[in-house]
């Protein structure tokens, strides 16, 4: 994988913020693709006045942009569509280091050209995309000679701003000034306050009603008439911070506001995010790829992109929450993506990194890749990203699922950049949860697969934000709403509605989000699941009302997707199949409601003409999906899933405890039951400094059911460090002229020498650990969720100097060695959590429960616990919450001691 040179790093900066250097000195501005045609400040149209200038749009577009400057000179900017105002950008301007540029501004220079580029993408509406852009670049300066930039583009779909300030020293802006304004009162959809992850509720409202909170997150839609416009942000990076709108309910002004009212600052030319309005009808709107075509171009080199792929994941965690826990259930999920033809598994919060490599081997054997979920503390700096990343690259994960960012402060979008950049670098792709909104970072780094920033699955099902969020969020990038749930929600959706959601939702992953019990009991709807893609070459909206109905058509090669949903009960929703195929007759399958309760699904096949108009009727918040195919020889639109050989690897040990210096056997048996396969080879991936007695094994055939076994003597280094090791054994074969893997490990754990004396757990060496909350903590309690962040260990008032913090559910695994005779601690709810919190304690011997406690609140203080440990080679203390949840289960093992022999 290679980055782009550096420079292309500064494309925003040239392709805007260089106008007031470059553009007004006539040089041609290009940008990766993008092309540049500059234009001197004498071309001026026939509306162009002494304070009033146009932005025509590119040919064929019925939209104009008019900058106007007032007697007090104060800008603003009009978005003109067939010649009426729909919206206004007014008192635009910018305050801070380089003075209060938002009034008594004069015009000093105009620079026009026109901005046109084809890119492709990995996600989003479409594969291919080409625009034409026109674009002014206004300079004006205050009494004191202080220059502000204005960049105005006008394209086929909406007009968009945003500010210059050249120089190459500091800029601090505290303020940016501007409102929208739509031109009229009408009905508008937004959430119903600003949320940092841009999970609030949506509602249906007018513009002057506005949310009544005051505070408004983007996007924002507003209907003028019969057309609509959606308000929001693009090209946001480190050298900013997010912005909001806030609303004074009466008022149509929606003031653009910074983040927490914080100053940004940046050193060098700076151009801000763009502030864009898309326009036109609903179609229009949600097939627009604006956000997109105003962001920078890709950092990555388009020939070397092969690592990035799309793709649908079965997850565990929405409705199976302890599971990603739990090796062997993770493991039903793998099954489950595997049988379906999913691409991913998504291992959510709760995975051990003692058994993800196994896990990943063992997904991979099935032909599924593994997403791995992380917490973005963890990976906040830069130490930590080159620890982590590395790491997970090595055990052949595919990619991350990035949480709880929850800010749109300038550090974090800094921080989207540098971590963007960091798994480009080691091919991981990258999803952000709890995040902020996509404003087009997946055409800057195509690695980005998703973002949630939406009121998703995980907060339930509310039938008007599920018919709002086609219009409004999943305008401005994929959304990872996590749907398609049978198991629950029933009076809120039906399940050809949830089905819909996978076509009308747009996600480069699309989470499949139910258990395989939920699915199992849907046996109709999943081959239509199997089928629906997560990359797309086309998108229609062929008839919807936000917040009330909406029919969507996605196509995929020569398929047409089609999701209709609707929030309540109504008239049949129509099918129109015209252009949808291009030959006279098609072919539908079409998976549809039972009735009016929605609680199972039917498909039905139909051949019929492409003239036709089908009338779905669904349940009560129900719906539908269809695949229209021309018929071809085809029975059905539905493709089976492709049959991948049931192989099966076996390594032993599984598990071992070994010396330094010693020498183990590692056996590896392979064989598929099914079929024949040829080219077989099977090799050992040693770690550094280990050594076997042979390498790779060939096989030219193995008739089907045929076991290969492979013996090796491995020897493990005398001076290697103490600590879990993992011998995966790769097998890489052939059928029918397809390649296939197949892999499996042992898992050595090199020994430390036998512990003697008295010991503190605390200074042991742990062969694993996990926790409910952050890490857990030696000799302090365990805090909040980054390391070495707790308290003294306190419990009922007394304090311990030595221990361990934990959070339920937790646990850890420390090397004994066989020599020890008595475990004692004491046991409680750390003082820290003031009265809450509820956990069982629970000490295991190599595997056998040995001694534990009822469950413990603060009430009951510290309890001690003296357990025979005789002969114990590894001791594990764990903790589980006390069937009320894991909130507030702040567990001390005070004073944890070992007793041991001499030697």
């Amino acid at each position: 994988m290679k980055l782009v040179p550096a420079r292309r790093l500064a494309v925003r900066a040239v392709t805007a913020v260089s106008a007031l250097a470059l553009v007004a000195s006539g040089l041609v501005v290009a940008g990766s693709a993008a092309s540049a045609a500059p234009a001197t400040a004498t071309d001026k149209t026939e509306t162009d006045t002494d304070s009033q200038w146009r932005v025509g749009g590119p040919r064929g577009s019925d939209l104009d942009g008019v900058l106007r400057l007032d007697d007090a000179g104060q800008v603003a900017l009009d978005v003109v569509a067939d010649g009426e105002t729909v919206l206004s950008a007014t008192r635009l301007g910018l305050r801070g280091s380089d003075g209060d540029l938002t009034t008594g501004l004069t015009l000093v220079d105009r620079q026009d050209r026109t901005v046109s580029d084809s890119y492709t993408m990995t996600t989003g509406k479409s594969a291919r995309r080409s625009y034409v852009h026109q674009e002014s670049v206004f300079t004006f300066a205050d009494a004191d000679g202080a220059r502000l930039g204005v960049a105005v583009r006008v394209s086929d779909d909406g007009v968009a701003y945003r500010y210059l300030l050249d120089g190459a020293g500091a800029h601090r802006v505290d303020e940016e000034s501007g409102a929208w304004e739509p031109a009229t009162d009408g009905p508008a959809w937004m959430q119903r306050s600003y949320a940092v992850n841009y999970e609030a509720e949506w509602t249906t409202t007018t513009a002057a009603a506005g949310n009544g909170s005051g505070s408004v997150g983007y996007p924002v839609l507003f209907q003028q008439a019969d057309r609509y416009v959606l308000v929001t942000e693009a090209d946001l990076h480190g050298d900013y911070s997010g912005s909001h709108l806030t609303h004074t309910p009466g008022s149509l002004r929606y003031d653009v506001d910074l983040f927490e009212g914080r100053p940004v600052t940046s050193t060098g030319d700076l151009s801000t995010p763009w502030r864009v309005a898309i326009v036109g009808d609903l179609p229009a709107v949600v097939g627009s790829t604006l956000v997109d075509d105003l962001a920078t171009p890709s950092e990555l080199d388009r020939q070397d992109t092969d690592w990035i792929k799309p793709g649908r994941s079965s997850w565990s965690w929405l409705t199976d929450s302890s599971s990603p826990r739990d090796e062997a259930r993770q493991r039903d999920f793998v099954d489950l993506a595997a049988r379906n033809g999913w691409e991913y598994v998504l291992l959510d919060e709760g995975w051990d990194a003692s058994w993800v490599p196994r896990t990943v081997r063992y997904a991979h054997t099935k032909g599924v890749d593994v997403i791995a979920w992380f917490h973005s503390r963890d990976l906040r700096t830069q130490e930590q990203r080159d620890e982590w990343l590395p790491r997970l690259k090595s055990w052949g994960v595919s990619g991350l699922k990035v949480d709880f960012m929850d800010t749109d402060s300038q550090e974090i979008h800094r921080w989207y950049d540098d971590v963007a950049r960091d798994t480009a670098r080691y091919e991981l792709m990258i999803n952000f949860h709890g995040s902020a909104l996509p404003t087009g970072m997946q055409r800057t780094w195509p690695h980005i697969m998703s973002y949630e920033s939406v009121r998703g699955m995980e907060n339930g099902i509310s039938p008007e934000r599920s018919l709002i969020v086609p219009f409004t969020r999943n305008v401005t990038g994929s959304m990872d709403f996590t749907p398609v749930v049978f198991s629950r929600d029933n009076d809120k959706t039906s399940k050809a509605q949830q089905a819909a959601m996978s076509v009308v939702y747009e996600s480069g992953w699309q989470h499949i989000s139910d258990k395989p019990e939920g699915y199992a009991d849907e046996p109709n709807a999943m081959p239509f699941l199997q089928n629906i893609p997560a990359d797309w070459d086309e998108v229609r909206l062929l008839s919807g009302t936000p917040g009330q109905d909406a029919v969507l058509a996605r196509r995929s090669g020569d398929r047409w997707f089609v999701g209709g949903m609707r929030a309540g009960s109504g008239d049949p929703l129509e099918l129109p199949l015209a252009g949808l195929a291009d030959g006279r007759r098609v072919l539908v399958d079409l998976l549809t409601d039972d009735g009016t309760n929605g609680s199972a699904t039917v498909h039905t096949t139909l051949r019929t003409t492409a003239s036709e108009t089908l009338q779905v009727p669904t349940a009560n918040n129900g719906g539908f999906v269809a695949v229209v195919c021309e018929p071809r020889n085809r029975e059905s639109c539905l493709e089976p899933v492709v049959d991948r050989p049931a192989a099966t690897i076996d390594v032993d040990p599984a598990e071992a405890d070994v010396e330094p210096g010693s020498t183990v056997e590692v056996r590896a048996t392979f064989a598929v039951p099914d079929r024949a396969v040829t080219r077989v080879a099977v090799t050992p991936d040693l770690p550094a400094g280990w050594e076997a007695d042979h390498g790779t094994r060939t096989f030219a055939r193995l008739a089907a059911g045929q076991t290969a076994e492979i013996t090796w003597q491995v020897r493990v280094p005398a001076d290697g460090a103490p600590g879990t090791f993992e011998v995966p054994v790769d097998v890489r074969y052939h059928h029918r002229g397809d390649r296939y893997t197949a892999a499996s490990q042992a898992t050595l754990w090199v020994t430390p020498p036998a512990v003697t004396g008295t010991q503190h757990v605390s200074d042991l060496h742990w062969a694993e650990e996990s926790n409910g909350w952050g890490p857990v903590e030696r000799d302090m309690s365990n805090g909040e969720a980054v390391a070495g962040d707790g308290n003294p260990i306190t419990i009922a008032g007394s304090t311990y100097a030595k221990g361990v913090g934990m959070h339920a559910p937790g646990s850890l695994t420390a090397w004994l060695g066989g020599t020890c005779t008595t475990f004692r601690s004491v046991v409680g709810i750390d003082d820290e959590v003031a009265g809450a919190g509820s956990v069982q304690f629970h000490v295991y011997g190599d595997g056998v429960l040995l001694a534990e406690t009822p469950v413990l609140t603060e009430a009951d203080g510290g309890v001690p616990l003296d357990v025979d440990v005789t002969d114990v080679r590894r001791l594990r203390l764990a903790v589980s919450d006390g069937g009320d949840g894991k909130n507030s289960d702040h567990a001390d093992w005070a004073d944890a001691r070992v007793g041991c022999g001499e030697g």
